[in-house]
């Protein structure tokens, strides 16, 4: 029988996005096959400490979204870059834990989902699953992603950014006449929700740009598109393959943070998607092109909008996609062939092999 592969699973984080991060992990640690894989569990907690998990008890109220918390390891760890007998040693006694295979990364939001892992991971030398660096860093960024996807001519939806030191200078009643009412107030660097208000008045909007910059120096205002929420999950390195699409039916105002995570009635998710295979054609080149656009690997949950005329609207790229039990992106694979399981897999073979391509790339040169 071949060796398992060790794999170090990693979530939490130092995000506003914690909990987030701490469902999806839950459930990958529940599905990831024992057969083919040992585990590793390292939590980060939100002052950003790296620790071994506790095996009996990595998440605390796993059941529960609204008190979720991260279990109290036995060990801080440190990653160290170029160590012979393994990257991964205990702060305290400097001692080496037995060295990993490829990482998952489960983390999302910024200090995670944002290139910041991702970078460490690959001076580390250590295979991770998920987008490398750029690609990591522009799906975070939605300002920088839309004027990306804007050039390669993807539609978007019309969008203005704002930063932090330009925030007086903006005047309720020029927004309204540009974007209409309702429209919306975001982050630019934040996922799941968090932090984003659908504006219906000048009140609501002072109070949304408040809370907004609480999340990022850079906010984005966005107008409302009349149509369907719908979501295809694309997978692959070179070649990426795009799923059946679904669609995101909330039961709230708009897919919330706590529609996504806290109501478990917060929306229905139709699967496959009731439409033309004209439609169903179009949405997954479109979010084949935008996973390509923004430099995306092994994964993303590509968001679009469709308009009451039948035009289709890339809204947003997740390259970190949750993986809850009510998560799209997993129901959308198994949906179209691949179960939980066989995802995990997937994804954890496209993390080697983009490995071994790397290490095939010279870093010293040689006058021949």
């Amino acid at each position: 029988m071949s060796k398992k592969l060790r794999v170090g699973i990693l979530f939490g984080g130092k995000s506003a996005e914690h909990e987030a991060s701490l469902q999806s992990a839950k459930n990958i640690i529940a599905a990831i096959d024992r057969d083919r894989y040992d585990i590793l569990l390292i939590g980060i907690d939100k002052e950003g400490r790296w620790q071994i998990g506790d095996s009996s008890r990595p998440i605390l109220n796993p059941d529960n979204p609204e008190i979720i918390s991260l279990g109290r390891g036995d060990n801080y760890l440190a990653l160290i870059p170029g160590q012979c007998d393994g990257n991964l040693v205990r702060v305290g006694s400097q001692e080496p834990v037995e060295a990993v295979d490829v990482v998952f990364p489960v983390l999302h939001g910024p200090f995670g989902e944002d290139g910041t892992v991702q970078g460490f991971l690959k001076l580390a030398g250590i295979p991770f699953v998920g987008s490398s660096v750029l690609g990591s860093a522009v799906g975070m960024d939605k300002d920088v992603m839309k004027r990306l996807l804007r050039e390669e001519g993807i539609p978007v939806c019309n969008f203005k950014t704002v930063y932090a030191h330009e925030r007086g200078q903006l005047i309720y009643e020029q927004i309204q006449t540009y974007f209409g009412v309702p429209f919306f107030i975001k982050p630019a660097n934040l996922g799941s929700s968090v932090g984003v208000y659908k504006v219906h008045n000048a009140d609501e909007f002072t109070s949304a740009l408040y809370n907004a910059f609480q999340f990022d120096n850079k906010v984005l205002i966005e107008e409302f598109v009349e149509g369907r929420e719908i979501e295809c999950a694309v997978l692959g390195n070179e070649n990426p393959l795009a799923s059946v699409p679904g669609e995101v039916l909330p039961s709230h105002e708009f897919y919330s943070y706590e529609a996504k995570y806290l109501d478990e009635n917060g929306a229905v998710l139709d699967i496959p998607a009731n439409l033309s295979e004209e439609t169903v054609h179009k949405v997954k080149e479109l979010s084949i092109r935008a996973f390509k656009a923004i430099c995306c690997e092994g994964m993303a949950r590509v968001d679009c909008f469709l308009k009451n005329d039948g035009t289709v609207l890339v809204n947003e790229l997740n390259t970190i996609p949750g993986f809850t039990s009510i998560s799209m992106y997993p129901k959308l694979w198994e949906a179209s062939g691949i179960p939980y399981k066989n995802l995990i897999d997937r994804l954890i073979e496209l993390a080697l092999k983009r490995h071994v391509e790397e290490r095939k790339l010279r870093t010293s040169y040689e006058l021949v």
